[in-house]
């Protein structure tokens, strides 16, 4: 996943509410979301390089989401462990979010660059292993926070240009309007070259790289996808995948009650 849209405790309605993009090589095999066999309280897609995930949630109000970090003049580990495993841990596991996150932090070293938030209901907890003190964990507060390919709320022209689109979405029509979230998230707008970062890419990489939706042949936006949670426990994990044209193969949609 390469940018997400976070929203706790923001609504009365919906306390928790997550719309994000996944961006990946278009050659790399990946399960679209759905109950797990092995974890059919989990509904989440699958990596099925490396088994991990990067978005789900559980039947019982478990979630986690995980992006990268990039910067390519960074020296990761020599045999990183997938951070995939990040995602798929929390959810099939029982540990409460600030343990687990604690855990995870003692032992950043072990993955390349990542930014990981669990959580339970609308409570969450973020870590990454390129903070300024990776060993500490920061609980989210009520609020609107973006991640990209950064650390929490770095303001990437395409994180602020999505915190703009969707700060101002009207939560309260939801159920109603996810197809709207759907084509917020397909923002394509570039970044001007002078608000590009530098994260040891070329010039025309960090360009395609500078919307919330990127479109390419090779690597792009391969789906987008909405949770959120009401306040009487009614939940939603809605995703849309796409072709390396940009264009909508596949809809899934998961309605269910907190257990």
């Amino acid at each position: 996943m390469c940018i997400a849209y976070l929203a706790l405790n923001a609504h009365p309605d919906w306390p928790l509410f997550i719309a994000a993009n996944r961006d990946e090589l278009h050659a790399r095999p990946t399960l679209t979301a759905a109950p797990w066999m092995s974890h059919p309280d989990v509904i989440a897609g699958k990596d099925e390089v490396a088994g991990g995930t990067w978005l789900g949630i559980s039947r019982t109000g478990r979630f986690a989401l995980l992006t990268n970090f990039r910067d390519l003049r960074l020296q990761g580990p020599e045999q990183p462990v997938s951070r995939g495993e990040l995602v798929k841990n929390f959810l099939t596991g029982n540990q409460h979010a600030d343990t687990y996150a604690r855990a995870v932090a003692q032992q950043g070293h072990r993955y390349q660059g990542f930014n990981l938030i669990v959580g339970q209901a609308a409570q969450a907890v973020y870590v990454g292993n390129q903070t300024a003190n990776p060993h500490d964990v920061q609980p989210l507060g009520s609020g609107r926070y973006v991640l990209s390919n950064h650390l929490l709320d770095t303001d990437w022209p395409k994180t602020e240009r999505l915190r703009e689109l969707l700060g101002h979405f009207p939560i309260e029509h939801l159920e109603r309007s996810i197809n709207r979230v759907f084509e917020l998230l397909k923002d394509t707008t570039p970044a001007p070259d002078h608000l590009l970062p530098d994260t040891g890419l070329d010039l025309e990489r960090e360009r395609l790289l500078s919307s919330p939706f990127i479109i390419s042949p090779n690597y792009g936006t391969r789906c987008s996808s909405v949770i959120a949670v009401h306040r009487n426990g009614r939940a939603i994990f809605s995703e849309l995948t796409y072709n390396p044209q940009g264009l909508e193969t596949e809809r899934h949609d998961w309605h269910w009650s907190i257990q």
